[in-house]
């Protein structure tokens, strides 16, 4: 095992007590919210879903959803579920992006004028509507509502140690770096509201999150 290998196990193991260092009735009413809303949603959506997926296959070629190995709680990895936004070779274009990166505090995913996004994805990001089918991710149990945005393995590889903390809870489909900047954010800033949730984190944070995601779903800024 390579010295950074053993470092982030050391980290994880520093930190594994974290998500259960939290009441636990918190956490059944976390993961009970969780399994309500994504039922719900998944019953009153499901309508939409072949129209969304019509649109996304007449719009450009390849599959409809997009899977891709994230991170998740501990560490673990686990493929995401998402609509797909982007042409088909997007992965490997971040992948040789991730890889040249040298300031990871000011590194920013994505541009304004990203090539990468279809007309389809562009209407979709603007309203969250690719994160959809990660409803099926929080009914697996590998994801939550609320919770740090999963990272994929080559970025997680650059963590520091501090930085870490922020696999030693739930992933989310929204958080609170999505709620006070969404795509606008840099990973140094994005990093600094994960690491604020892990320290802050309650049931009724969560809600706080929740209902503020709405509002900023409804008016689409910082999404691109």
């Amino acid at each position: 095992m390579s010295q950074n290998s053993a470092a982030r196990k050391n980290v994880h193991e520093e930190h594994k007590e974290v998500w259960k260092s939290y009441p636990r009735w918190q956490l059944a009413a976390k993961r009970g919210l969780d399994l309500l809303i994504s039922l719900v949603l998944l019953i009153l959506i499901s309508p939409f879903w072949l129209l969304i997926a019509l649109w996304i296959r007449i719009d450009s070629p390849g599959p409809v959803v997009f899977k891709q190995v994230r991170v998740g709680l501990h560490g673990e990895t686990y493929t995401i579920y998402k609509f797909r936004t982007m042409v088909t070779n997007a992965d490997e274009m971040m992948k040789v992006k991730l890889a040249e990166v040298k300031d990871l505090e000011n590194f920013v995913f994505q541009d304004k004028d990203d090539p990468r996004i279809t007309p389809s994805g562009r209407f979709l990001r603007k309203l969250s509507l690719d994160e959809l089918p990660q409803l099926l991710n929080i009914l697996k149990g590998n994801m939550s509502l609320v919770g740090p945005r999963p990272e994929v393995p080559e970025l997680v590889k650059l963590y520091t140690a501090e930085q870490h903390q922020r696999l030693e809870v739930m992933p989310g489909v929204t958080g609170l770096a999505q709620v006070n900047g969404r795509s606008e954010l840099t990973v140094g800033e994005t990093m600094a509201y994960d690491l604020e949730y892990v320290q802050r984190w309650s049931f009724w944070f969560d809600l706080k999150i929740l209902v503020k995601t709405f509002f900023v779903v409804l008016t689409g800024k910082g999404a691109y």
